[in-house]
């Protein structure tokens, strides 16, 4: 068990790892260090199937927002750019409280 919690830790950092762009991209790859803790782990039970696991696994790195950010922070943004996706993000995270809220109304009649 601490075997593949090492080794879903490990694919964590590569996955991070991978939408990092260096400035002048080089022929051969190497591992660049990202300034984002990953402190991500499942723990996997006795007899339980790698294939769940890796859903959890998957699940997890999704709620915590480190993909999301390396994906911003990938290309260089400008505060005039950050400030446009913030607004889409705000109105889209405004409309799903609003979605939410309805079906909680309806739930209730």
């Amino acid at each position: 068990m601490a075997r593949l919690t090492i080794v879903l830790v490990a694919l964590v950092a590569a996955m991070a790892n991978a939408f990092v762009v260096p400035a002048s991209a080089p022929l051969t790859r190497t591992a660049t260090k990202t300034a984002l803790p990953v402190n991500i782990k499942v723990d996997v039970g006795e007899g339980e199937p790698i294939e769940s696991a890796l859903r959890r696994f998957k699940r997890e790195v999704n709620k915590s927002g480190h993909l999301m950010d390396l994906r911003y922070k990938r290309y260089f943004e400008n505060s005039q750019d950050r400030k446009k996706r913030k607004i889409v993000q705000k109105r889209f995270r405004v409309r799903m409280e609003r979605m939410n809220a309805q079906r909680m109304r309806k739930q209730r009649t």
